[in-house]
C-alpha cells in the first residue's frame, strides 16, 4: 500500500518546521551551500546512507560547492507524502555537521 499524499496545507505546515525547504514542481526541494566541494560530496554519501535506511530516495544534484535535494513519492503518483517530510527532517539533522548552509 502506498503512502497517502499530503494536502497542500499539510505540506505547508510540515515545511514551516524545515527552513529552506519549499515546494517546486510537485516536489519538496532544498539547496545547500558549502565552502568547498569535499564537504558537499560527503553529505551526498551521508544522505545516500539515510535513504537506504528509509527505503526512500531523492534526486541529488552535486556541484562544486552546492548540493540540491528534490523529493516526492513515486508510489503515490509523484505526490508529496510524509515519507518525503521524514527524509527532509533527517537531512536537516546532518546538514550542519557537513558545514551546509
Amino acid at each position: 500500500m502506498s503512502p497517502e499524499p499530503l494536502t497542500p496545507e499539510q505540506t505547508d505546515e510540515a515545511l514551516a518546521g524545515l527552513p529552506g525547504w519549499s515546494v517546486e514542481d510537485g516536489r519538496i526541494t532544498r539547496a545547500y551551500a558549502f565552502d568547498k566541494h569535499l564537504p558537499a560530496a560527503a553529505m551526498v554519501v551521508h544522505i545516500a546512507a539515510i535513504q537506504e535506511e528509509l527505503g526512500h530516495h531523492s534526486e541529488l544534484g552535486l556541484g562544486y560547492n552546492r548540493l540540491t535535494v528534490a523529493v516526492n513519492t513515486h508510489s503515490a503518483g509523484g505526490r508529496i507524502t510524509e515519507l518525503d517530510i521524514a527524509l527532509a527532517r533527517r537531512i536537516e539533522e546532518i546538514a550542519a555537521g557537513h558545514g551546509a548552509s
